[in-house]
């Protein structure tokens, strides 16, 4: 309910502002306006714009190079300690987050096996159905030697 309110608000905001008031314009002052600025399109459509050579764009390599080499730190011997063992515990972490995503997937396996299995008991002709490749779920199209449907 109260998004229907603030969609009424909403437009009945703006029905009760006044409507702008238009800057009265002097036609003679327009029409210098309009003069000038045709007078500016002819000048520049007779001056060809220079053009900017690619290289002053590109920044030598021998400048750049000495920007992105960075000075090494001195770390102390805790700090480098310190770095290493969290480096390690990241590791262990993304190892352990790696066999679970691994299990996971291979119990998947798993269960689509057992239930192809228990599908080809009760009907072959579902279970045929089953395997067909479905082309709308994942497009896929191929050109070359091996192109044909297996």
């Amino acid at each position: 309910r109260s998004s229907d309110l603030m969609l009424g608000l909403r437009t009945s905001l703006p029905m009760r502002a006044e409507p702008k008031k238009r800057k009265r314009v002097d036609p003679k002052r327009d029409q210098a306006t309009r003069e000038r600025l045709r007078k500016k399109l002819k000048k520049l459509e007779r001056v060809a714009p220079e053009l900017i050579p690619i290289e002053d764009f590109i920044a030598p390599t021998q400048h750049t190079a000495q920007l992105k080499v960075r000075p090494p730190i001195a770390l102390s011997f805790d700090e480098s300690e310190r770095r290493a063992m969290l480096l390690k515990k990241w590791s262990m972490f993304k190892q352990a987050e790696h066999k679970a995503e691994q299990a996971v997937i291979e119990s998947l396996l798993q269960a689509q096996t057992k239930a192809l299995v228990e599908l080809r008991l009760e009907s072959e002709e579902l279970y045929q159905a089953a395997m067909l490749r479905d082309t709308e779920l994942l497009p896929f199209e191929n050109e070359g030697p091996r192109s044909e449907e297996h």
